[in-house]
């Protein structure tokens, strides 16, 4: 199934993951991962992110025979080495102030300097997209 919308109500997502709506809630509930945003009439609307996170977990449970503990610690290893990689393409925006230091920052400046001096089209993109998405949140709970 392609997602092609920014957000999807619980029953649409239920039925992408094969899953009843009552499953989502307990998740949620569960799994700190999946944070759906809710509408001014207080219904949930999931992201793509949410939605790839429901199908992880579904995966961990009901194929791989993980248990609720083990699926939450799983994920934390995957996000760790996500964040771990991340942080090695990135280092000068991902490392702490004291390893700054150590490469011969003396302070903020130079770290805003060099980070401004390493934005590429993917990052601007990037941002562009956040800003699309915010606008469409904003239109949502101005209904």
């Amino acid at each position: 199934m392609i997602l092609d919308k920014l957000y999807y109500k619980i029953g649409e997502v239920a039925q992408i993951a094969d899953l009843e709506p009552y499953v989502l809630r307990y998740w949620e509930s569960e799994f700190k991962e999946i944070t759906p945003i809710k509408s001014k009439s207080n219904q949930r609307l999931y992201r793509k992110k949410d939605i790839d996170t429901v199908m992880l977990i579904k995966k961990l449970l009901y194929s791989e025979g993980f248990t609720i503990d083990g699926a939450r610690k799983r994920i934390r290893e995957l996000r760790a080495e996500t964040d771990h990689e991340k942080s090695e393409d990135h280092p000068l925006i991902h490392e702490d102030p004291e390893h700054q230091m150590s490469l011969g920052f003396s302070g903020d400046e130079d770290i805003q300097k060099t980070t401004e001096t390493n934005h590429s089209k993917v990052d601007v993109k990037f941002f562009k997209n956040i800003k699309k998405e915010l606008e469409e949140v904003l239109q949502m709970l101005q209904r």
